[in-house]
């Protein structure tokens, strides 16, 4: 055998090498997965580099039967049980489209989020997914989101955050609840966040409208909340603009503090 034919058979058995290394990874990997979590390349540590590689054994996994496509580059590991095999639930299904390279850039807002804080009964037929770098629109299925810009940049840290802050803004909005019940609600919520999530809260109220910064300041007034971040927000607002949004002094006594009717 020709020394050139020994060179090209070299490169093709470390080329299948390689991919067999890789392919034993992937599939170590997505064992220590549990099952029904959803997840893409950057989950399983792929370099872009080895996308088509990976994309290869992926497929193979598939017909295998170990792993499902939910869409282009998401998979799950599907769950079975004594009833059959079970799909990943809806949270779990939205989970890859709200991260990017491993870090959250999105979060569900409007209704779907409302009806978790408990601020409305009504459920959505499509959700609202928030982000500052990305519009995010999903119609695959029962996967159906529309796309809305978030006020601020979100991270892992303060994306809760903002979905309150949302809820202030959207409070008119909110189905199936008066202005008055989902203040009421809110004020429970934040009666429950620590000194570092109300700071937070208040950090990114400022970058949300006035009705929001007057919302939230009259909410922690009210709530007994005396940091320094009230005073910011107070001088945040126009003192010579009122604030309309029909709640009554029961249900908010701190409202006209803050150019609130």
């Amino acid at each position: 055998m020709s020394s050139f034919l020994r060179q090209k058979l070299d490169i093709i058995n470390n080329y299948y090498i390689c991919i067999m290394a890789l392919a034993t990874q992937i599939r170590n990997r997505i064992t220590q997965l549990p099952d029904g979590k959803t997840f893409g390349y950057d989950d399983l540590r792929i370099a872009k580099k080895e996308y088509t590689t990976a994309a290869k054994a992926l497929e193979r996994l598939q017909k295998s039967g170990l792993i499902k496509k939910v869409s282009k580059g998401v998979f799950y590991k599907p769950e079975q049980t004594v009833f059959g095999e079970l799909t990943p639930d809806y949270s779990e299904m939205l989970r890859p489209y709200l991260f990017e390279n491993g870090k959250r850039i999105a979060y569900e807002t409007g209704t779907t989020l409302y009806n978790r804080l408990g601020l409305t009964t009504q459920m959505a037929f499509r959700t609202k997914i928030a982000s500052r770098s990305k519009r995010i629109n999903i119609n695959r299925g029962a996967l159906k989101a529309d796309a809305v810009k978030s006020y601020a940049e979100v991270t892992d840290s303060n994306y809760v955050i903002l979905g309150l802050l949302d809820a202030f803004k959207d409070i008119k909005r909110i189905p199936d609840s008066s202005t008055g019940q989902a203040i009421r609600r809110l004020s429970a919520i934040l009666k429950e966040l620590d000194t570092k999530q109300t700071e937070s809260l208040v950090k990114y109220a400022l970058v949300y409208p006035p009705r929001v910064r007057a919302l939230v300041g009259a909410v922690l007034q009210n709530n007994g909340y005396q940091g320094k971040g009230l005073e910011k927000l107070k001088d945040s607002l126009n003192p010579l603009t009122s604030i309309k949004l029909g709640l009554k002094e029961s249900e908010l006594p701190t409202k006209s503090n803050w150019y609130i009717e």
